[in-house]
């Protein structure tokens, strides 16, 4: 089953164009080229709706799995060390890569940042400089539910232990956003900042 799940997954990434931008087994990121479904107020601007924007999307592969008890201090900060790099493979990314010319925003949606249950994750991501916000879904509950279904069965596939104390019907998605410009600032090339500024 779990192989099933896994072809499903790299089938689906293909249909909708995302790609792997780097061979680095440490990059936590795949990306994808795609448009703003709403628009998003960020530090006193606006992303209007079909805005270019980059999707960042999680590398289940290069996610640390999980210590058996769950999340814990050491795989937290193993998880942070790891996203500053990340960040930063993106940002050389963007400005490289003529697929990504024009982006307004870097984004994501995870179905692990809930504030009421995570809220640790949340303040780290904004302590990284995004905008956290919740997730609608263009299709409205019913796409919400597929949406969380499939990550569910992802979340199986690649780090089941992430599924404890967790159901299907309580998933949360959660946005997070910052503008291109600002990315680049935070994690451009020749950027030092940032490891150890969360």
């Amino acid at each position: 089953m779990s192989a099933l799940i896994r072809l499903f997954d790299r089938l689906l990434r293909y249909v909708l164009g995302v790609f792997e931008f780097c061979d680095d087994p440490d990059c936590l990121f795949r990306l994808r080229v795609t448009q703003a479904a709403h628009p998003v107020p960020l530090n006193g601007d606006e992303v209007p709706a079909g805005a270019p924007v980059l999707e960042l999307h999680l590398w289940n592969e290069h996610i640390p799995p999980l210590p058996t008890a769950g999340p814990d201090a050491a795989w937290a900060t193993h998880l942070r060390r790891l996203l500053i790099p990340s960040f930063r493979a993106v940002a050389r990314q963007v400005r490289h890569d003529p697929r990504l010319a024009g982006v307004r925003a870097v984004s994501g949606t995870m179905a692990f940042l809930s504030p009421a249950e995570h809220p640790g994750g949340v303040h780290l991501m904004q302590r990284l400089g995004f905008t956290v916000m919740p997730h609608d879904s263009p299709l409205g509950r019913f796409g919400e539910f597929w949406e969380n279904f499939y990550s569910w069965w992802i979340m199986w596939a690649f780090n089941a232990v992430s599924l404890r104390h967790r159901h299907l019907v309580r998933l949360h998605r959660t946005e997070v956003w910052m503008s291109a410009d600002e990315f680049l600032s935070r994690y451009g090339v020749g950027k030092e900042k940032g490891a150890n500024d969360v």
